[in-house]
């Protein structure tokens, strides 16, 4: 952490009681990165740069990597967690591997079943790693969090001291992505849960791009915003590429509001290793660079840092007409282009490794461009933050691609707002802290609260119901008939509450309502589904390809027997009758419930994610 001062803390050695220490955790697919903040001096945020293995050398992030290192089939290995399960005893993570180890990657990717996983993840390799220490992926993300955790509380404990540390809040952030399922942002906190960051009621979750939106339009405030702009958000990351577009609707204090779906795609900066080992080989022949990974380890470990840190971050097709690669103790050869050490690559062949992968994160920013010029809407800037977004390369390629318009005619005001009214040319900006713009942002947000007044829905959301029977507009063969309404019905009948692409607030609830019959003595205790659709056009009966969100349980028992209606069927069978409603709110990256009755609450529900 950087050398900052010390929070002052009272005499007695008690922190003020309403200061706490945020601390926000970016979980990344390849790495992962710590921020925290003391509320009492907010601009002063500590990036964790220090870690297990790293001998020393400061890094802002971590790579996301665990494995097990004593198998829990040798019972002297193991301990038992809090929960009762076996647990292997030494983990390594982090910095701390050899590059020879084997080690689980991109364990994130695999709590969203949804997401397509890169073709350099096998998932037959995981699921047999995992199997091998009697570990779920649930388990290793869990691990993988508490090391994070621990770690966290090492350094604040040494930064701010134990006494302190023993007064004051600590509340995590946690990031997740913006195109990421409900149910994997549910599993995402109940990893954290379980990795002690503290209840899953108190953890907040925040969309990774909104997290960079947060930190990234606060750094280039108050200079460059105007009230109807808009502003693409790139997180562009190891893995994948998430995008989310802003408007702003008030400056001070700033206040923004989503103008277009998000959405994203697997088409990080972790590509480009795979094209240049893919290049090497066919440079360099078969046989040799198999001998070179197995038997020299030290040389290509050598030469991928040296593209990692530098190539990909630093490359410029303006800059370099070619590129020396390091591959120590490989012998010269003229064809394979091999000279002192050096595997030299020109611009061009540079260029072959970068193109597929950054003309992908084009597609996807002109995707969200078209969005918001189709209703109207002028973009006046694009935000790239991320790992991948620290690319010279990948900013040049889109300064090119969307700076098209002519310079703007010589004024007195600054040229950057002239630039911003121009229709066909949007500003790409680079900010300060690329790559810890995230994890930075998830602070801010718990610090401050959300700038986000209303997001778009990425789904459409909806419950099933039954309904009176009419010929006109259901199938003969769907009734069914209701002894209690002593009438024909149809079930399995669609309401959706929230279409597509539609504006939400964390203010404004979303309303479910529901009518529901109960004879005596049956239970109070109610299931419902949450269903989900990703089509332009949702269906008016429920149907294969539908999303089964959570399981809603409601609990009725809370709410007084006065509020309930006596019925009474010409049979004279007696039977309770209780209209109610369930609200849900959808906040940055979770969903949260509360049960009502005529307006009045009664109780939270549970939601059990599939």
């Amino acid at each position: 952490m950087g050398a900052t001062s010390k929070p002052s803390t009272s005499t007695s050695g008690a922190a003020p009681t309403n200061d706490r220490l945020i601390v926000g955790v970016d979980f990344g697919t390849t790495y992962s990165g710590v921020a925290a903040v003391y509320s009492a001096t907010p601009e002063d945020i500590d990036i964790i740069k220090t870690w297990p293995g790293g001998n020393g050398i400061t890094s802002d992030k971590v790579p996301t990597e665990i494995a097990y290192v004593s198998s829990p089939s040798n019972a002297s290995s193991t301990s038992l967690g809090s929960n009762g399960e076996s647990k292997p005893q030494d983990i390594k993570w982090g910095f701390q591997f050899k590059p020879e180890e084997s080690r689980l990657r991109c364990i994130k990717l695999f709590l969203d079943r949804n997401q397509q996983l890169p073709h350099f993840v096998s998932p037959l390799d995981t699921a047999a790693q995992l199997k091998n220490y009697g570990r779920t992926v649930m388990d290793a993300v869990s691990d993988y969090l508490t090391q994070i955790y621990k770690h966290t509380m090492d350094t604040l404990t040494r930064r701010y001291g134990e006494t302190f540390m023993s007064l004051t809040k600590v509340q995590f952030v946690l990031t997740v992505p913006a195109v990421w399922s409900d149910a994997a942002k549910n599993s995402t906190l109940k990893a954290a849960e379980r990795a002690g960051m503290g209840n899953m009621h108190d953890l907040k979750l925040i969309s990774e791009p909104e997290a960079a939106a947060v930190y990234t339009l606060k750094a280039i405030q108050p200079n460059h915003l105007r009230i109807g702009d808009n502003f693409i958000v790139c997180d562009a990351g190891g893995g994948t590429v998430d995008l989310i577009a802003y408007k702003i609707i008030q400056l001070s204090p700033l206040r923004v509001e989503e103008s277009a779906v998000g959405t994203g795609g697997l088409c990080g900066s972790a590509f480009l290793n795979y094209r240049f080992e893919d290049h090497v080989r066919s440079r360099v022949g078969e046989e040799r660079y198999t001998q070179m990974r197995e038997k020299k380890a030290k040389t290509w470990n050598m030469g991928l840092k040296y593209f990692e840190e530098f190539v990909k971050r630093n490359f410029s097709d303006e800059e370099h007409a070619e590129v020396n690669i390091p591959f120590p103790g490989l012998p010269d050869d003229e064809d394979a282009g091999l000279d002192s050490g050096f595997l030299v690559m020109s611009a061009e062949q540079v260029k072959e490794i970068f193109e597929p992968v950054v003309s992908e994160v084009i597609d996807l920013v002109e995707g969200q461009v078209n969005k918001i010029r189709q209703k109207g809407g002028n973009v006046s800037g694009i935000v790239l933050v991320g790992g991948f977004g620290q690319s010279n390369y990948l900013y040049q390629r889109m300064r090119t691609h969307f700076n098209t318009a002519p310079p703007p005619p010589y004024t007195e005001r600054p040229t950057h707002a002239v630039a911003l009214q121009s229709n066909q040319s949007i500003e790409v900006m680079h900010p300060m802290y690329a790559w810890t713009a995230v994890v930075r942002g998830a602070v801010l947000r718990g610090l401050e609260g959300s700038m986000v007044v209303s997001r778009r829905s990425r789904w459409h959301y909806g419950t099933s119901y039954a309904t009176v029977f009419d010929e006109t507009r259901h199938p003969v063969s769907d009734r069914y008939w209701s002894p209690l309404w002593e009438r024909w019905m149809v079930s399995d009948r669609m309401q959706w509450h929230i279409a597509k692409g539609a504006q939400v607030s964390d203010s404004q609830p979303i309303s479910f309502h529901y009518t529901r019959n109960f004879r005596p003595g049956q239970s109070l205790i109610v299931e419902d589904d949450l269903i989900a659709c990703d089509s332009d056009v949702a269906p008016d009966s429920y149907q294969k390809g539908l999303i089964n969100v959570c399981t809603l349980t409601t609990d009725l028992n809370t709410v007084p027997k006065s509020l309930f209606t006596r019925l009474t069927t010409t049979k004279g069978v007696e039977f309770d009758n209780l209209d109610f409603t369930l609200d849900m709110r959808i906040e940055s990256a979770s969903l949260k419930f509360e049960l009502r009755v005529d307006g009045v609450k009664y109780g939270s529900v549970e939601a059990k994610f599939h």
